[in-house]
């Protein structure tokens, strides 16, 4: 299985922190610089509790991603053709429940299952030097932009990665999907949900209650 361990792991973990600016409404680019200060400074201090209450943490995690995040957006895409608009109209009604269901149950297994699984590889980042570069391509009317981020450790070179935000209805901007040191989470993910499909016969719910996300190993992870 493809591993990718530092990816959603730095992703997640660089994509939260910080107090927004006054504006009510923060570009593409203040989001992800404030989500990342507000993720580090948790980082920084769970060494002091994480091994005897490692639930606190996650928890802290957790609760500074839910808002940055797609999550379903996210998660409707790895389902692919699974989730597609088309699929959905093809259905009578008790499929699309049925269908509604399955993206409601595969959005909380990412939720839960991305954060908690690689809030452990934070740990690891916490002396890290991070820059956030303004977004290129913003487009408020598109909805969408991309934010470039270079993150400092005991490499040679940074780490390089994109974020694709995208606005919610309401004009704020989430993270769509995370391109880490060139690896597309989004494509990876995909591949990943459609190869189960496959193995399952077309079964979604078998692919969903057994899931398990691919780690993404970056240079020198």
């Amino acid at each position: 299985m493809l591993k990718v361990q530092s990816a959603w792991l730095l992703g997640l973990c660089l994509l939260a922190s910080g107090v927004w600016a006054e504006d009510p409404v923060p570009g593409a680019h203040e989001v992800v610089n404030a989500t990342t200060q507000k993720v580090m400074a948790v980082v920084a201090g769970a060494n002091s509790y994480v091994k005897e209450d490692p639930e606190r943490y996650y928890a802290q995690v957790q609760e500074i991603l839910d808002p940055v995040i797609d999550f379903r957006g996210f998660a409707r895409s790895v389902m692919g053709p699974y989730a597609s608009s088309e699929r959905y109209r093809s259905l009578d009604e008790a499929g699309r429940e049925r269908l509604r269901d399955q993206l409601d149950r595969f959005t909380e297994v990412m939720r839960v299952g991305l954060v908690r699984t690689y809030s452990k590889g934070l740990l690891a980042y916490g002396n890290s030097r991070i820059e956030v570069f303004a977004a290129s391509n913003e487009d408020a009317a598109a909805g969408r932009a991309a934010v470039r981020q270079l993150v400092y450790n005991d490499q040679p070179e940074p780490y390089v990665l994109i974020y694709q935000m995208g606005q919610s209805g309401s004009g704020e901007w989430q993270l769509r999907n995370i391109i880490i040191e060139g690896v597309n989470l989004g494509e990876i993910y995909r591949n990943q949900f459609e190869a189960s499909a496959r193995k399952n016969d077309g079964d979604v719910d078998a692919v969903i209650n057994s899931w398990t996300a691919v780690e993404v190993k970056t240079k020198g992870a």
